[in-house]
């Protein structure tokens, strides 16, 4: 036995001995009615008696070793702080390279882009359904032009970049790749992220295209040509994020997301690829909600589940393959209209204990997006907010500040455990796409986010200047609106790629896929070569519907 076993054993047995279990029995309120929003029972104290002494210092481990609880480096932020990474995207492609210029010389590390609908379900900006959505929650692109100009000026072998597309995310993907030739980079050198999580989408979310069964074929390619052509290339984020703001409970986030992660290393072991050939870039992406130590044990647990799944159930050898590396972002939905600079308090906590839980990336939101997109100034403190807490708050300077906490370590196992369930209960049902094909995982989202409402609406939960503490306000004035006439900029720039491009050429690019579509040959070779001959968007996205159809939602 271990010295620091032995010692652990010895303080519980020195507890047990003096019998403080009946004095913290008797310590007052020590049962209190509280609980987390996962309804996990929340006592006054917690003692070591609250967890077995062995379990818990043997899952407790050490940062960067399995199975991962404390963290997925050795050093974390002792080594060099998470990468902050602002969220940003809106009308044009100009519009929006100007703001990420904008975010890096404020400091930030990491670009992350939002699409407008249109290009997250596949059309063009001249198409009939994308009247009135042209660069409202995102950028607009519809051809390598637009993603060239979107990063005009922007190094892409000294920046990472996050893309938050999921549909249509082997087309951006292959976008970006062209881009990064045209400045001379090496696709091998490139670093970033596409989220890439169909599953979540039909769970959560709806920017859906395709039918699960083809979904997961694009995705599985998509692993595959990564694995030989951007080694440093993050090919999916397993997505939570979403999943919460649905209304899910932070074990249902945990749960439904590592159950997602499970089907899609499934799939790619069903065609044919190693597990540590790609498990390393598997990423994660979760949400930071308010309920402050649920959220860091959230963060915990889920780390070192995923690192026993990879090891125990897929037979992972490489360490790498069983880390749990996700980005954070902070709860858009807990932003109020009501009282807006509260929710600068809100952003705060909510990054606070995504760096306490270990997050490897983050995105903060601003206090004004319960309104509008945010501007430069709302965005600025977003990203001061970070700057703060890594540089002045000195949570960064030990590598795990609540490791051994008796909550956080009893609330960790609790969550763990929670999870667990639901994750079996989805293997029963033939695991993530059966489960959501059955409709399982929405009514179980529906069915808490129709709790809590009900909470809040009774008072229960106490949203500060929602149910409680309101007040008369002013209308906000001076935030960001998109202009109608950017539809219409947009237009004329998609009918000037078509009038200039090789029509003869783009034909047969699209011809050249809709072939490997109905085979069974990878299929990001050649959506690349349709993006470089200026094929679009709509084009490309719709040549695969002609062959896979559309999913529709029983």
């Amino acid at each position: 036995m271990s010295d620091d076993l032995k010692a652990i054993r010895e303080v519980k047995a020195e507890w047990e001995e003096k019998d403080v279990a009946k004095t913290v029995s008797r310590f007052p309120e020590r049962k209190a009615a509280f609980e987390t929003t996962s309804g996990i029972p929340f006592e006054r104290l917690y003692t070591p008696l609250d967890t077995d002494s062995l379990d818990y210092l043997r899952d407790l481990g050490f940062p960067g070793r399995y199975p991962y609880t404390r963290g997925v480096q050795p050093t974390m932020y002792r080594g060099r702080f998470w990468t902050m990474r602002q969220y940003a995207g809106f009308a044009t492609a100009e519009e929006t390279n100007k703001r990420y210029k904008f975010l890096l010389d404020k400091g930030q590390t990491g670009l992350s882009v939002a699409f407008d609908l249109p290009t997250q379900i596949g059309y063009d900006s001249d198409h009939p359904l994308s009247a009135g959505e042209v660069g409202k929650v995102g950028v607009a692109i519809d051809s390598l032009a637009d993603m060239e100009i979107l990063f005009d000026g922007i190094p892409l072998d000294k920046v990472s970049t996050s893309m938050t597309i999921n549909a249509t995310a082997a087309m951006l993907l292959a976008m970006y790749i062209a881009v990064a030739e045209k400045q001379g980079v090496d696709s091998k050198i490139l670093k970033g992220t596409i989220q890439n999580d169909i599953l979540k989408e039909y769970a959560a979310r709806g920017t859906y295209i395709y039918p699960p069964k083809e979904s997961m074929r694009i995705i599985t390619d998509i692993f595959a040509y990564c694995k030989d052509h951007l080694p440093k290339w993050n090919t999916i984020s397993i997505s939570g994020y979403h999943i919460r703001e649905a209304g899910s409970t932070a074990v249902q986030e945990v749960a439904f997301t590592l159950a997602d992660g499970i089907a899609y290393v499934q799939a790619a072991i069903d065609a044919g690829l190693d597990v540590d050939a790609f498990a390393s870039r598997l990423s994660f992406f979760f949400n930071a909600h308010s309920n402050f130590l649920e959220e860091i044990a959230k963060f915990r647990a889920a780390r070192r589940m995923w690192a026993r799944i990879m090891k125990e159930r897929f037979k992972a050898k490489d360490p790498r393959s069983m880390r749990l590396r996700f980005h954070t972002q902070t709860a858009g939905s807990t932003l109020t209209a009501q009282q807006p600079e509260n929710n600068i308090m809100r952003v705060t906590l909510q990054a606070l204990s995504a760096v306490l839980g270990g997050t490897q990336s983050l995105h903060t939101n601003s206090w004004d997006e319960a309104f509008a997109l945010p501007s430069e100034k709302s965005v600025t403190i977003a990203l001061r907010t970070q700057q703060v807490i890594a540089h002045e708050t000195g949570v960064a300077d030990s590598i795990d500040p609540l490791g051994g906490s008796y909550l956080i370590e009893k609330l960790t196992h609790e969550i763990e455990d929670k999870a667990n369930e639901y994750i079996q209960k989805i293997d029963e049902m033939g695991g993530a796409v059966k489960a959501i094909e059955g409709g399982y995982i929405q009514r179980e989202i529906a069915d808490s986010a129709y709790q809590f409402q009900m909470a809040v609406e009774k008072e229960e939960r106490i949203i500060v200047g929602v149910n409680r503490f309101r007040q008369e306000e002013p209308p906000l004035k001076d935030v960001l609106r998109i202009s109608p006439e950017v539809e219409s900029y947009q237009i004329q720039k998609l009918q000037k790629v078509k009038a200039q491009r090789d029509a003869v050429k783009v034909s047969a690019t699209l011809a050249r896929l809709k072939e490997a579509a109905q085979g069974t040959e990878n299929l990001v070779p050649p959506i690349l070569e349709a993006v470089k001959a200026y094929a679009t968007l709509g084009e490309i996205a719709g040549t695969l519907r002609e062959v896979f159809g559309e999913y529709r939602e029983s």
